[in-house]
């Protein structure tokens, strides 16, 4: 056996599938460089360390349920002045989550909140910071299911340990008592050490009326309220931008 032949068998024993693929054209390089043994090692290191990132995005974006399109890449900014572009470039850099800090993002349908939501969580997960993006609806749906299969406690701790958590389209209807408990939960759980994005059409000042109880209802929205950033958006819906025009006969 080669020792090229040998060295492969011993890469794809240990799983090294980054310096497995990159192998033979490190090699030629050396050669035709002749690099040192630490550069040439350095090099086969970086290959592998980068094929890991990678895959861990990859793996981080999926369970996320992020998709792949909305990103601040395919936001337009141009479309709507109202938004502050300087202070999502910031977030962007997800320090906030370092923080623990929230993200309220405000405003009618069709202005670019789920976007830009979506977006700050892709971000995290190319930070290698874990995210969940759920529409909120079917979350409390989700949550009523797990609830009759015995396994609610399972779903609110991995809800809990996310370090991006994001809430799209809250308060689209009010939340009965058994939602809310189980929203204070995720919301208590997370307080001050993750953060939480929300995305939401109505006004902060309407929010304690979704809930049926108002001494839960204040003690989760003073929670989601602490040291969240409020991007309040206005202007008309990027849709109907988008939306074929009918011409008149």
């Amino acid at each position: 056996m080669t020792s090229h032949a040998q060295l492969t068998i011993q890469l794809r024993s240990l799983k090294l599938a980054g310096m497995l693929e990159h192998l033979d054209l490190r090699l030629m390089e050396a050669e035709q460089h002749d690099l040192a043994y630490a550069e040439f090692l350095s090099m086969i290191l970086t290959d592998e360390v980068e094929t890991r990132t990678s895959r861990k995005i990859t793996r981080l974006l999926r369970e996320a349920g992020l998709g792949s399109d909305k990103t601040l890449e395919s936001f337009d900014f141009g479309f709507n002045p109202s938004i502050n572009q300087r202070l999502i470039r910031s977030l962007a850099t997800c320090r906030y989550i370092e923080r623990g800090e929230g993200v309220f993002l405000l405003g009618p349908t069709g202005t670019g909140k789920t976007h830009l939501a979506k977006a700050l969580a892709h971000q995290a997960c190319r930070h290698q910071l874990s995210a969940g993006f759920y529409n909120f609806d079917q979350l409390i749906a989700e949550m009523t299911r797990a609830d009759l299969h015995n396994t609610l406690s399972q779903l609110l701790r991995r809800l809990q340990r996310l370090d991006l958590l994001v809430f799209d389209d809250f308060g689209f209807k009010t939340i009965d008592q058994h939602a809310a408990e189980r929203l204070y939960a995720i919301v208590d759980g997370r307080f001050g050490q993750r953060s939480i994005i929300v995305t939401c059409n109505r006004a902060m000042a309407d929010w304690s009326g979704l809930f049926p109880d108002p001494i839960i209802g204040n003690a989760i929205l003073d929670r989601l309220a602490h040291t969240s950033h409020q991007i309040v958006i206005q202007g008309q819906s990027y849709r109907k931008k988008l939306a074929p025009k009918i011409e008149e006969a």
